[in-house]
């Protein structure tokens, strides 16, 4: 009889005889095979907001698009992020294109995006904003780094389209201002792919030659499109490392460019721009001649003034009457000297008499001085001063010097004197 546990292994096992089993992955594969096979699945256009959103180091990008009540994992693999113009972030709403799959080794299906868009707002505008957060907070846009426009450029390149009207604006306001200033022209793509390459490789030429002294980067209006390269993080800095002062001027005065807010100077037109370089031809001469005249007048006074300056000095005294002055400072010296002479005098007597008590004093403390009254010293063979009897014994030979010599001699017999306390 079967037990109870017995009976549930009999219907597994004849289930086993009627059913597949599938193993996990078997079951994964199936899955993702039926989500690539549905038309539907596979060109998606889903909208929801970012979250969890992580820029690996591989390039490519992972986060979970999200609305109210549900969740679906992304990836964006880098060969496909690379034409996405924003740095998407957690919190932005977002319209995602792609297909939904299987990742295999998670069991999960997720959206493998091929193109992001922001939702409500355009990609270009988010991308110029972001560029322009991230180099103002490098300092790029600092006033402290713009480099000085010369006031008188003797040569200026000129970065732009040679088929634009921009071109020929300078050009000829130039020639009207300052014909005298020698022009470069760099010319560069300035729209479309490749332009913001272009525009590097032509800054960097000028920027190798050693008599440039202003560089002029500019084009006709646009769309955001159009002027888009002027928006790329290379040409902005490339203006901020160039060696020349750069001014921008990039389409009409209401369109603003990253590379206007890095360059030295933004000018709203072309034509404004040339008129920042050079300055009026005939205003300048008018300058030099006012100049001239100011620091002729200024020459004139100065010379009057060292004049009168010498004829006060002239109507002095001692130029009057030289010889009286010489005269007066001859008498003064003397008397200066003979009174050094008296001081230096009454100096040499007082340090005399110092010299002569220190001499005293000294031969005071001389043990000559004392020998003189017949008072001797004594020492052991060795030069060591003898200053008790207990320190000889009978037969020692000792030395006596003397006034005018020494003695040696040999101790017969110590007699102590009980009266002299040697303590």
């Amino acid at each position: 009889m079967l037990c109870k546990s017995d009976s549930r292994v009999l219907t597994l096992k004849n289930m086993k005889n009627q059913l597949p089993i599938f193993t996990v992955t078997e079951i994964s594969r199936y899955v993702k095979s039926l989500l690539q096979s549905d038309p539907r699945l596979r060109d998606l256009w889903i909208s929801g907001e970012i979250s969890n959103f992580k820029h690996h180091r591989s390039g490519h990008m992972y986060f979970t698009v999200k609305d109210s009540s549900s969740a679906l994992r992304c990836v964006f693999f880098r060969r496909d992020n690379m034409n996405c113009l924003f740095e998407p972030q957690d919190g932005m709403e977002v319209i995602l294109q792609g297909n939904l799959s299987v990742y295999e080794p998670a069991g999960q299906y997720q959206l493998y995006v091929q193109e992001m868009q922001p939702a409500g707002m355009g990609s270009l505008y988010i991308a110029f904003e972001q560029l322009k957060q991230k180099l103002e907070a490098e300092g790029l846009f600092k006033a402290e780094y713009k480099k000085k426009i010369p006031k008188v450029p003797r040569k200026i390149g000129l970065v732009t389209s040679p088929s634009g009207a921009a071109l020929q604006d300078i050009i000829t306001t130039i020639k009207k201002r300052f014909p005298h200033v020698q022009l470069l022209v760099v010319e560069s793509l300035v729209q479309g792919p490749g332009a913001a390459a272009d525009i590097v490789r032509a800054i960097d030429i000028l920027n190798g030659k050693e008599d440039i002294d202003l560089i002029i980067l500019t084009r006709g209006g646009g769309s955001l499109e159009d002027l888009w390269p002027f928006n790329d993080e290379k040409v902005a800095r490339t203006i901020f490392k160039s060696a020349q002062p750069i001014i921008s001027a990039v389409g009409h005065e209401t369109d603003f460019t990253i590379a206007d807010f890095t360059a030295d100077l933004r000018a709203h037109t072309p034509t404004e721009a040339a008129a920042a370089a050079v300055p009026v031809y005939h205003e300048l001469v008018a300058e030099v001649v006012q100049l001239k005249s100011r620091s002729g007048l200024a020459l004139k006074n100065r010379v009057l003034q060292e004049k009168q300056r010498l004829d006060h000095i002239v109507s002095e005294r001692f130029f009057r009457r030289p010889l009286e002055r010489i005269k007066n400072t001859k008498s003064d010296l003397v008397e200066m000297e003979t009174r050094l002479k008296r001081e230096m005098i009454r100096l040499l007597q007082l340090k005399g008499i110092r010299l002569t008590a220190l001499i005293d004093k000294l031969e005071s403390y001389s043990p000559l001085k004392v020998m003189s009254r017949g008072y001797t010293f004594c020492r052991d063979q060795e030069g060591n001063i003898i200053r008790s009897v207990k320190d000889i014994v009978v037969g020692q030979l000792l030395q006596l010097s003397l006034q005018d010599g020494r003695v040696d001699c040999r101790a017969e017999k110590i007699e102590e004197d009980c009266s002299v306390d040697n303590r």
